[in-house]
């Protein structure tokens, strides 16, 4: 069975695509800590998404600092696509040292702002590794029914957190060259060499 890494927030979609993908994939997850910006129930509701997928383990990137970073030093207009593709480019080095082939999101087409087709197709440009997204075409009401049915709601609803830093009107048309600017004022490179730096390997019991 081939290996793929799941992107796991504390949503309600993130482990619904785990449930999906897990059938198909030996299933490893990471989540993205953004404390101190938001609390630590983000990264309780991932665990506990991880515990309920069978899984043993969590990498936690403690995420902050640099998200911080990049929100200071960029048009807040781009933040969201900008943080995934920060967080794509991170979880595809820990991918890449582990043997691991697929990177796993709970993204669904038109959700939010960095969910247009155009700005999937602009995080997509800037990794190698390939990115499944099992519940590209459902709405969120279906995501909902099976989040329910397979017992992941009640650990998973609550408040999103992932615009902590986030402001003004996000893009949901962004031009390559544009996003590469932005790549280049915030120093995309080095935040995510700096990410990886801070891992935690948390043990599911």
């Amino acid at each position: 069975m081939e290996k793929a890494l799941l992107l796991v927030s504390g949503g309600i979609d993130s482990p619904v695509a785990g449930f999906v993908a897990k059938e198909k994939f030996d299933l490893s997850a990471i989540h993205f800590s953004q404390e101190p910006f938001t609390d630590s129930s983000p990264e309780e509701k991932s665990l506990a998404a991880a515990k309920k997928l069978g899984l043993a383990e969590l990498i936690v990137i403690e995420a902050g600092k640099e998200l911080q970073f990049i929100a200071d030093n960029t048009y807040r207009e781009y933040y969201f696509v900008l943080m995934k593709i920060f967080f794509m480019k991170v979880s595809e080095a820990i991918a890449k040292q582990k043997g691991i082939n697929y990177l796993v999101t709970g993204e669904s087409l038109g959700q939010v702002s960095s969910q247009t087709m155009n700005n999937l197709e602009t995080i997509n440009s800037q990794v190698g590794i390939e990115i499944l997204r099992p519940l590209m075409f459902l709405e969120k009401q279906e995501i909902v029914d099976i989040s329910k049915k397979e017992g992941f709601f009640a650990a998973s609803c609550g408040k999103e957190m992932c615009d902590a830093l986030a402001s003004g009107k996000p893009k949901t048309r962004t031009k390559l060259e544009k996003v590469a600017k932005e790549m280049i004022k915030c120093k995309m490179d080095e935040r995510v060499k700096e990410a990886i730096k801070k891992i935690r390997i948390v043990t599911i019991n």
